[in-house]
């Protein structure tokens, strides 16, 4: 009888504290995740400190692409945090991208 191996995912640790301990290493390798919930859960706030601890920390450039907040707002919102998107931005190592979307709303 063979012995069957557990496989492992491969992790891609996030930087955020406590979450890569929960996580048993971080979100998992080369592959989507959703992030989900209702407006001010911190969805965007979570979307952005992954992608400044992984410029920062493990230099891997990101893209954060939004339909709601422009660039512009969004680095003034987490700038309280310690966060210099606009170095980050100049540096190449993070790119924002706002698309608007027109809807009936929107009017």
């Amino acid at each position: 009888m063979e012995k069957t191996q557990e496989l492992q995912l491969s992790k891609c640790p996030t930087g955020i504290q406590g979450l890569d301990e929960i996580t048993d290493g971080g979100l998992p390798q080369g592959r989507p995740t959703l992030i989900c919930g209702s407006a001010g859960c911190g969805k965007t706030l979570f979307g952005v400190e992954f992608l400044v601890r992984g410029a920062t920390r493990y230099g891997e450039p990101g893209v954060l692409v939004t339909f709601e907040e422009t660039a512009s707002e969004i680095t003034q919102n987490v700038a309280s945090l310690g966060w210099n998107l606009n170095q980050l931005i100049a540096e190449g190592k993070i790119l924002i991208d706002h698309v608007y979307i027109n809807t009936p709303d929107s009017f």
